[in-house]
């Protein structure tokens, strides 16, 4: 995609409601040389649509719980129903806090620097006793997929597809490393909010940020859009496959704007639990490090329990012409 192509699509933005046109085309989708979820790179097809300029803010979402009376998942205590076998005393309102230790740590088990935290929600990020304050143009945190839904109903809008997701994330550049190109630190320069140092221990902040930093921080990509990489994971609408399609052989039989895979929930009769279903988020976060999770880039991919929501997942949300609703 050329360089002029991109410049029109990032002037087609509606600036009243700062979410960016994307003209939408085929590009090649996920990547070979990384992780196995991400294989293989295939051809996709999608619409033109308008997305969010930046991750949903503080700011926003307190907006719309106020004109809504909305209740996140994490300030909801679990239906004990919904999770037979769970301890009646971790059946409480909370979320998934980073928690670093200060040592280098077994990276096979994140349980060294997570932890459910009681009362944290995206009013309280870091639990009990932290507050949103000085933190409006912050990216939203502990948010589920329920509430990142009904954020976008409200706003007439949706969530993206992971195939708009990604496309819109590679900022025409078709096939690059990362939303910017090939070098991850161009010069030195830090593009995104990403992890700096050991992981989970030692958190250089060579960026300025220890967690999350505030929108637009960083440059925005090809098509205007910001923190597309890194900060904060972000929601799309498709349930998780652990693998892409195969390419397709002919370019009558390219997909055209795919939904991902079929939901799937299921109950395990031997351990008498349910697993829940999982949607796929994108971008990686500011916990993302070369040490230990290098999805940092447009192809990468992650699986997300609907019912989960921690301290680095956000959203932002879309808008297609036959939503009958855009500008």
């Amino acid at each position: 995609m050329n360089r002029d192509h991109r410049r029109r699509t990032h002037l087609m933005s509606p600036a009243a409601d700062e979410m960016v046109w994307i003209a939408g085309g085929t590009f090649r989708m996920g990547s070979d040389r990384h992780y196995p979820e991400e294989k293989p790179a295939h051809r996709v097809s999608i619409d033109g649509f308008f997305i969010d300029a930046t991750p949903v803010t503080n700011a926003q979402f307190r907006a719309f719980v106020e004109a809504t009376g909305h209740v996140t998942v994490a300030e909801i205590a679990p239906d004990p129903k919904d999770y037979p076998g769970a301890k009646p005393e971790m059946l409480k309102a909370g979320s998934l806090v980073f928690t670093p230790p200060d040592h280098p740590v077994d990276l096979r088990d994140w349980r060294h620097w997570w932890a459910f935290c009681f009362r944290a929600s995206w009013r309280r990020p870091y639990g009990p006793g932290s507050s949103i304050k000085e933190l409006d143009q912050h990216p939203v945190v502990h948010i589920a997929y329920a509430d990142a839904l009904a954020y976008a109903r409200w706003a007439g809008k949706d969530l993206p597809s992971e195939a708009e997701w990604e496309f819109a994330a590679r900022g025409g550049l078709d096939g690059a490393e990362y939303a910017w190109g090939e070098d991850f630190t161009p010069e030195g320069r830090q593009m995104a909010n990403t992890w700096q140092g050991e992981f989970p221990f030692q958190n250089l902040a060579l960026d300025g940020y220890e967690r999350t930093s505030p929108v637009k921080s960083y440059q925005p990509n090809g098509y205007g859009l910001y923190d597309m990489i890194g900060n904060v994971w972000e929601w799309t609408s498709d349930f998780w496959s652990t693998r892409h399609p195969e390419e397709a052989h002919e370019a009558c039989c390219i997909p055209q704007n795919p939904r991902g895979g079929p939901e799937e929930a299921s109950f395990d009769p031997t351990h008498r639990t349910i697993r829940i279903p999982r949607r796929v988020v994108k971008g990686g976060s500011h916990l993302c490090a070369p040490s230990y999770c290098r999805r940092y880039r447009p192809a990468a991919r992650h699986a997300e329990p609907v019912d989960s929501s921690m301290s680095h997942i956000g959203f932002r949300c879309v808008r297609r012409p036959d939503d009958g609703n855009v500008p």
